[in-house]
């Protein structure tokens, strides 16, 4: 799996910016995580991984496990959920997108190898 590609087809596709890609790759292939955590990981600070993951949640891509934890939806379904919000902020029509299927397809089983450890 190219990260690298599927982030960038999150920035162009679905208009995340590329701290939203690399947050929403990192909670969807490795699990549930805490703002404290992403800060870590992606080398940013808390306070700009805490809004970064509230942004996401608004955005249709995460649910917060508490004020700090957060968790990523099934991939397929937030994918489309994500451009579906992307359709209605920009005024546009929805309709299939194969990129943005793809992208939860590719996504579906890191997704799941990171909750049955």
């Amino acid at each position: 799996m190219d990260t690298n590609l599927i982030e960038e087809k999150l920035i162009s596709e679905i208009k995340l910016t590329s701290i939203q890609a690399k947050t929403f790759l990192l909670i969807t292939c490795y699990g549930q995580m805490s703002s404290s955590l992403i800060a870590e990981k992606l080398n940013i600070s808390k306070d700009l991984a805490l809004k970064t993951a509230n942004d996401l949640m608004a955005l249709g891509a995460f649910i917060d496990i508490s004020e700090s934890d957060f968790e990523a939806m099934h991939p397929r379904f937030t994918a489309v959920n994500m451009y579906r919000r992307l359709c209605e902020r920009e005024n546009t029509e929805f309709k299939r997108n194969k990129i943005v299927d793809s992208i939860g397809v590719i996504l579906e089983k890191p997704y799941e190898d990171a909750r049955t450890k």
